[in-house]
């Protein structure tokens, strides 16, 4: 998601980036906008935009806010055309296994209750300024009535959000109630399948409202959101089995256990002498059996040209993370992301047993994934 979007700012210190998919909404209000003669249209259609990037900033901050609050800090937000993502700091969030599915439902449902204040609020004070306006004329949500958009926007996507069509803000409310009972692998796989049947109804109401001239936009528009959404509950299912997947190895199944340590007291040409020859890019730095730090094979090179040869005492980070062997792979993801660190050094009793690195992962999730299929086919034979 960050590699497809750039950054446009930040608020209450959360990073606010734009999906470059979010074009598609540019694309259809000009779509929208084509047939008028309008000199000023264009730049009424900007400001439509600009009122619905305005409501959908405002929904994922209610998100990221109340979830900053129940002890999980959102790193960012993310800007689509259908709504929004808020990047949440799973790392570093509060564990709460007793309360979490309630924890699920209060983040849910906060961007939306954003909109639907903003909603009501901005429909009294239009009524209080322009008592003779009316709020349901036609077209509800139209450049050419920015003031009555307003109201508009926020409502629609409040609304909207409340379907339970995972990846809804309602859909995850409704994940979050089957988490209850269930493990949230098959919470997620049920609150998908609801998602997949809002999504194809979406999709099929689209293609008979697009066969009339006068509302093919709304049924393109339609379409795109029931595409997306399908897209995004497929996604997010495959992501909650992924998780699944981590939480089920053990560090011990994946660590390289043959590896190549540096001293501090090396320099750093026969430190670079020894990376040479192994495969690996990180190294764990000891001292006798004590931990000393970590350098990578580009930070031995970024050294011995900025500063000549030196000893990789100097060059080394000393910040680095330690796991058990009978941690979970999940754990040393939460420990890499935490300090955006490339190496985990596993321990057994103090001792330095093995590593994990970022470099050698999948390659060994995708053996230990072919070993535990052969045993299993072996056993069944």
């Amino acid at each position: 998601m960050r590699s497809w979007s750039i950054p446009v700012g930040r608020l209450f210190g959360i990073e606010i980036r734009i999906h470059w998919t979010f074009l598609f909404l540019l694309v259809f209000v000009w779509g929208a906008e084509a047939a008028t003669q309008d000199a000023t249209a264009a730049l009424r259609g900007l400001a439509l935009v600009g009122i619905i990037f305005g409501s959908v900033v405002l929904h994922e901050l209610g998100h990221a806010l109340v979830a900053r609050g129940s002890g999980i800090p959102a790193k960012g937000i993310i800007l689509l055309p259908i709504g929004g993502i808020t990047i949440l700091d799973e790392a570093h969030a509060i564990p709460d296994p007793i309360n979490a599915w309630k924890r699920d439902i209060r983040v849910a449902v906060a961007g939306p209750l954003v909109n639907l204040f903003i909603a009501g609020l901005s429909a009294l004070i239009l009524l209080s300024v322009m008592p003779n306006v009316s709020l349901t004329a036609k077209p509800l949500l139209h450049s050419s009535a920015l003031l009555r958009s307003i109201v508009w926007a926020n409502l629609l996507l409040g609304l909207f959000n409340l379907l339970p069509a995972y990846p809804m803000d309602g859909g995850r409310v409704l994940r979050a109630i089957f988490s209850r009972r269930d493990d949230m692998v098959r919470a997620t796989h049920r609150a998908v399948r609801i998602g997949h049947v809002f999504s194809v109804l979406m999709i099929m109401v689209g293609m008979l409202i697009s066969s009339r001239a006068e509302t093919r936009w709304d049924g393109y528009w339609l379409m795109m959101v029931g595409f997306f959404l399908f897209a995004g509950a497929q996604l997010e299912e495959r992501s909650a089995t992924f998780q699944s997947v981590l939480q089920s190895v053990r560090l011990e199944e994946v660590m390289l256990t043959d590896f190549v340590t540096l001293s501090p007291a090396d320099t750093l040409e026969d430190a670079l002498d020894k990376a040479v020859h192994t495969l690996q890019d990180d190294f764990p730095v000891v001292r006798g059996v004590d931990m000393a730090g970590v350098i990578s094979r580009q930070r031995i090179l970024d050294a011995l040209r900025t500063d000549g040869n030196g000893y990789v005492q100097a060059a080394m980070n000393r910040i680095y993370d330690v796991a058990g062997k009978q941690e979970s792979l999940a754990s040393a993801f939460r420990k890499l992301a935490a300090r955006n660190l490339s190496i985990i050094l596993v321990v057994d009793e103090q001792h330095l047993v093995g590593i994990v690195t970022l470099q050698n992962l999948m390659h060994s999730m995708s053996l230990l994934a072919e070993s535990r299929k052969l045993r299993r086919e072996a056993l069944d034979a």
